[in-house]
Parts: C-alpha cells; sequence; structure tokens
C-alpha cells in the first residue's frame, strides 16, 4: 500500500484513539491466568494485540472479544503448535516469563522482523530463575519451579521488567526488578488490582509469589503513543486545534508532553479522571508559539522511546540545534528507526543526522514531499505522514499498510482531521 499525505493549512476537530496497546497486551496475558472471568473492554484494535489474543486462545482461554475466561495461575495447556507472535515484541516477551513457569515446553515464533530481534534480555533472568529458556528459537517451560531473584536490568526495558514479573508470580520467593530508570508500570498497576502483592519502592518493584490473581474489570484507555502524532501534527500545522479523547496519562508515559509543552506546543489536559487504577485525560493541541530547540538524553529517551520517530519530525521545525541520544533501542524495534527515519525525512529536505543512538536535527528546514519507505515499521510510516502534513507537494509513503500493527484507523482519522478542517 502507498499512502499519499498532502500539504495541510490547518487541522481541525476529534479523534478517538485505540486503545493502548501496552495495556491490552497485558490485560490479555494476565487475565488469561485468573480465576474467573474478566472483560476488557476498549482493547487495541491493532495487530499486535490480535496475535497475543490469538496466542492466549491457544493456551486454552476462552475470549469473545470482551469476555475473557481466566484459566487460573495453573490451567493454561500446551498449544498444539508453535505460539506466533506475529510482529509484537511485548507479545513475545511477556508470554515467555508466563509460559516459563508453566510445566509444558513452548515455542514462540515471530515474523520476520521479530526473529531479529534480542530476546537474550529476558532468557537470561528466566534462566537465572531456574526456567528452561533458550534462544534462537525462542523456547520456554517444562521445568519447575521457579525461584524468586533480585535482578538489576542493564538496558531500561518495561517488556522485560513485565516478563520477570509475571514469571514471579510463580517462583518460590519473592522476585524484585531494579530499573536503571523508570518505566511504564501498566505490570505493577495491573497485578495490584488483580490482588498480587507488589511493592513500588522508587526504581526497586518486589513481587510477592501468588497463589491466585482476581479477574479484571478493565476500560482501557487511549493510546498516549497514538496521540503523540496528532499532538506533533497539531502544534506544527498553523491554526490547527485537535481535540483527543480518552487518552491515557500514566505519569511513566507522558515525558514526551512535557517536553513538547518546554519546547513551546501548546498542549491542555481537561476531563481528568481515574479508569482502573489508570490516569485518563482528554488532550487538546492547538498551534505552538516560540518553539525551541530539544535535547533528549538516556536518561528520558527510554520513557519517550516509542514517540521518538515523531519527535524527530517535530525536531526539523524548531530552530536550532536539536539532539536526541540514548536511544540506541531504537536499532532493533521493528526497523532499524533511526536509519529509517534518518533516510526518510532527509529525502523531505530535512538537515538530519544519524548517530548511533539517535540524531542531530537542525531546524527549521523546509520540507517537500518526497517518496518514502516505511521500512515495514508502523511507527515510521506514522511519523514520515505526520512530516508530509508540513510538506510541499506529495508525500507518498511505501509500506504504509504496516499502520494496521497499532493504528488500524491512523490514515482514516488524518484524512478526517485534513478535510474537517475545510481542505
Amino acid at each position: 500500500m502507498i499512502a499519499t499525505v498532502r500539504r495541510a493549512r490547518r487541522l481541525k476537530g476529534e479523534v478517538k484513539l485505540p486503545g493502548d496497546k501496552s495495556i491490552s497486551h497485558r490485560g490479555l496475558i494476565l487475565g488469561s491466568i485468573a480465576s474467573g472471568q474478566s472483560r476488557l473492554r476498549g482493547l487495541s484494535p491493532g495487530a499486535d494485540v490480535l496475535s497475543t489474543a490469538r496466542c492466549m486462545q491457544a493456551l486454552g482461554a476462552g475470549f469473545d472479544g470482551v469476555k475473557l475466561d481466566g484459566r487460573g495461575l495453573r490451567g493454561l495447556r500446551q498449544a498444539a503448535g508453535p505460539l506466533d507472535c506475529g510482529n509484537s515484541g511485548t507479545t513475545m516477551r511477556l508470554l515467555a516469563g508466563l509460559l516459563s513457569a508453566q510445566d509444558f515446553e513452548s515455542e514462540l515464533i515471530g515474523d520476520e522482523s521479530l526473529s531479529r530481534r534480542p530476546m537474550d534480555r529476558v532468557v537470561k533472568p528466566l534462566a537465572e530463575m531456574g526456567a528452561a529458556a533458550g534462544w534462537p528459537p525462542l523456547r520456554v517451560g517444562g521445568k519447575s519451579p521457579l525461584h524468586g531473584l533480585t535482578y538489576a536490568i542493564p538496558v531500561p526495558s518495561a517488556q522485560v521488567k513485565s516478563a520477570i514479573l509475571i514469571a514471579g508470580l510463580f517462583g518460590d520467593s519473592p522476585t524484585t526488578v531494579v530499573e536503571p530508570i523508570k518505566t511504564r508500570d501498566h505490570t505493577e498497576l495491573m497485578l495490584g488490582s488483580m490482588g498480587a502483592q507488589v511493592l513500588v519502592e522508587g526504581l526497586k518493584v518486589e513481587l510477592q509469589p501468588a497463589s491466585r490473581l482476581e479477574p479484571l474489570e478493565l476500560d482501557i484507555p487511549g493510546d498516549l503513543s497514538a496521540a503523540a502524532f496528532w499532538l506533533v501534527a497539531g502544534g506544527l500545522v498553523p491554526g490547527s486545534r485537535i481535540r483527543i479523547q480518552g487518552s491515557g496519562v500514566n505519569p511513566t508515559r507522558t515525558a514526551f508532553v512535557a517536553l513538547l509543552r518546554a519546547a513551546g506546543f501548546k498542549i491542555r489536559e481537561t476531563n481528568k479522571r481515574e479508569v482502573g487504577g489508570e490516569q485518563v485525560a482528554d488532550l487538546e493541541v492547538t498551534t505552538a508559539a516560540g518553539l525551541r530547540p530539544i535535547q533528549v538524553n538516556g536518561g528520558t529517551a527510554a520513557e519517550m522511546i516509542d514517540e521518538l520517530p515523531v519527535l524527530a519530525v517535530a525536531a526539523t521545525q524548531m530552530p536550532g540545534r536539536s539532539v536526541i541520544s540514548g536511544a540506541s533501542e531504537l536499532r532493533v524495534k521493528e526497523s532499524n528507526r533511526i536509519a529509517a527515519m534518518e533516510e526518510g525525512l532527509a529525502a523531505m529536505g530535512a538537515d538530519i543526522t544519524a548517530v548511533d543512538d539517535g540524531w542531530v536535527i537542525n531546524g527549521p528546514r523546509f520540507l517537500e514531499g518526497a517518496r518514502v519507505s516505511s521500512q515495514g515499521d508502523h511507527r515510521v510510516a506514522m511519523a514520515l505522514a505526520i512530516a508530509g502534513l508540513m510538506a510541499d507537494g506529495k508525500t507518498e509513503i511505501d509500506g504504509a499498510e504496516c499502520v494496521e500493527i497499532s493504528y488500524p484507523e491512523f490514515f482514516d482519522h488524518l484524512e478526517y482531521l485534513w478535510r474537517a478542517s475545510g481542505e
């Protein structure tokens, strides 16, 4: 699929986001081992979350799209074959933690992109807990019980933290994870809401072994990582006003919003509330004023890792020299996002230089439409589409169908905002 995007004079309207992808994955996995039926409303419709749902069904959890019949901590059954995680690293890593504690072996496979992504970072701590775990291919389980441990994660990763904590439910003693910096805490919040004993002290998370988990009654908020694209677009396209309904604003996810505000973006939060232990708000963005260059380093890059491609787009329109660093993890995502964004934005006229762990970007630069490639990466495709809204002429994005991974309605929403403004 080739998506064509044209320059917008303004963007106006309201957008309802897809359900938060991170919370959706965790709801499906943890709800499947609850003792009773969970209800999950507002799941992400993306292909990644569908991969998790299919895996849990293959393991014996009944699911009709909302109602999820939990099997209890020890009630999962061996799948008939390998579990296909598609393109989803979250699915593969979190299931590795869960299935490492089962008395049967499971093999986890994925598409070509996922098969290249590093899994040793989750295999190592699981093996230290006594699990049978090997990679590649990723095979776990068939050896128990697991042992609790204290593990200092060398590279910030909410996925690795979550995999260890989920495995720790089945341990014979407490499990403690120590993070180098705080990452998203959806797993800790959800486990606590299900009755697990979780203690969070700064960068340390301690989990007690569990005998049961209570079912979930979960209304999933909108995905802030999806909102990021509209926040950048609304701030940079003159005369814009975009209202984003029901976005999650979990404090471990809002560093990106704070950074945009510090750079001159006008973003308001209204209708603040708490839903299922998660903080939610409506977001409104209008045209930015007095833009300033941005500086991102290792201390903050991990907090906004999924938003960095569209942040690079924003930096092309900021005066001065912006530096985004500490993000070497971008090289092992669905694509090499550092290289993909440099290639795409440079083709559009941006002054962008890739470095080992990010980019150096000089702005503001006048962008011109060009033929660019998503590299099969949903966040690259959406970020380049936002760049296309500010570029003269038309921007054509090859491989745009990859947005199905996380935000199937992205281009529909983009067209609606473009047309609702009277374009």
